[in-house]
C-alpha cells in the first residue's frame, strides 16, 4: 500500500506542537502529529494537584478561549482545555506511537515509528523534555525508593522524606507532603531557595525553613542513598539521616539521542542546546524545525509555554515562504 505523503509531520502532541498543527491547518497543509504517550502526556504526567504559574490566558493557543476557576489553572483544567483544543480544530493526532527515526531530506522525509512509516515535506520536532530526568550518578540512585517524578503526597505519609531540589518542584513537593504528616528535610545545591519560585509560595516555604518544621540543608548534596538512609555533604561535613524515600527534583532534559539521531548539531556551549535559527526555528538540516521548550538544550528555564507559543507561526510562515518560492 502507498505511504501517505504529508505537508507537515509534527513530533509531539504538546501544546505547542498542538499550536504547530493549527498552524498547519491555517495554511491549509496537510499534517500529522505523532505522540508517544497520551495527548499533552508531560502535562498528563504533572503532580495530580499542581497549579501552573501562568495564568489561563497565558497557555491558551488557536485562539481557544482558557475559562478556569481560579487566576491560575489547574493540571485538570489544562488537560480538559488541550483536549479541547485538539477537537475545535480537528487537529489529526497518533498518540500511543513513538517516533523511532527521521530520515531524508527537505520535501521528502521517512518518519518512522513503532508502527508505521509516513513521509513528509517538512518535520517539526517539539517534544519538551519532562521524560528525561537529570540523574545524580550516585550510588543508590536505582532504588525503589528514588524517585525522579512526584504525583501526589498520600503515598509518603508519616515517612522520611528527603526532598533534592531548590526550584518550585521540589519546594512544591516539599510542602505539600510536610502537610500530610510526612518528616521532610531539603537539599539544596544553592545558599538559598531558587530565585524563581512562585512568588506567592516563597513565603510558605520560607517560613517553614526558618520554624523548622521543614529540615534544610542549603550548598549541599546528596551523596549516596542506601535503604533506610542517606549521606549528605554538607559545609560542615557528611552526615548521615535516616530515610524511607528521596524525591529528586532534579530537573529534565530534551532526548538529545534523538536530536542527534536525526542530525541536529548542538551550539558550541555546555548547555547542549540544539542548532536552529532564531526566527524560523529551522535546524542545521533543512527542513526540520524545533518548536517549544525542545529548543532549551540544558537550560530548561528559557522557554515555557507561554513565551514558546509564537514558534509555531514562525516555522509554519517559514515554511510557507519555501513553498511559495517552490
Amino acid at each position: 500500500m502507498e505511504t501517505r505523503m504529508y505537508d507537515i509531520i509534527i513530533i509531539g502532541a504538546g501544546p505547542i506542537g498542538l499550536a504547530c498543527g493549527i498552524e498547519a491547518r491555517r495554511n491549509n497543509l496537510s499534517h500529522l502529529i505523532i505522540e508517544k504517550g497520551c495527548l499533552v502526556n508531560s502535562i498528563f504526567n504533572y503532580p495530580t494537584n499542581m497549579t501552573f504559574f501562568s495564568t489561563s490566558e497565558r497557555l491558551e493557543i488557536g485562539e481557544v478561549p482558557f475559562i478556569s476557576h481560579g487566576v491560575k489553572p489547574t493540571r485538570t483544567e489544562a488537560l480538559e482545555y488541550y483536549r479541547r483544543v485538539k477537537e475545535t480544530w480537528e487537529l489529526n493526532v497518533s498518540t500511543y506511537e513513538k517516533v523511532m527515526a527521521v530520515n531524508g531530506e527537505r520535501g521528502a522525509f521517512a518518519v518512522n515509528t513503532n508502527k508505521a512509516e509516513y513521509r513528509s515535506k517538512y518535520v517539526i520536532i517539539s517534544t519538551g523534555f519532562f521524560d528525561f530526568p537529570n540523574y545524580m550518578r550516585i550510588p543508590g540512585e536505582d532504588l525503589s525508593k528514588v524517585k525522579h517524578y512526584y504525583d501526589e503526597p498520600h503515598p509518603y505519609v508519616g515517612e522520611k522524606i528527603v526532598v533534592i531540589g531548590g526550584g518550585n518542584s521540589a519546594v512544591d513537593v516539599a510542602l505539600e507532603t510536610y502537610r500530610r504528616g510526612s518528616d521532610v528535610t531539603m537539599v539544596v545545591k544553592n545558599s538559598t531557595i531558587d530565585s524563581g519560585v512562585k512568588y506567592w509560595v516563597r513565603p510558605d516555604i520560607e517560613n517553614r525553613i526558618n520554624e523548622g518544621v521543614i529540615k534544610s540543608y542549603f550548598n549541599s548534596e546528596v551523596t549516596e542513598i542506601r535503604e533506610d538512609e542517606v549521606d549528605i555533604s554538607t559545609p560542615d561535613g557528611r552526615i548521615t539521616i535516616k530515610n524511607d524515600f528521596v524525591l529528586a527534583m532534579t530537573g529534565y532534559h530534551p532526548d538529545f539521542d534523538f536530536l542527534d539521531s536525526v542530525g541536529i548539531e548542538h551550539k558550541p556551549n555546555t548547555n547542549k542546546e540544539p542548532v536552529y535559527d532564531d526566527v524560523t526555528f529551522e535546524t542545521n538540516i533543512e527542513g526540520v524545525y524545533l518548536a517549544g521548550v525542545v529548543c532549551c538544550g540544558m537550560d530548561t528555564r528559557k522557554w515555557f509555554i507561554e513565551n514558546s507559543r509564537y514558534h509555531a507561526e514562525n516555522v509554519l510562515k517559514h515554511i510557507r515562504q519555501k513553498i511559495s518560492n517552490n
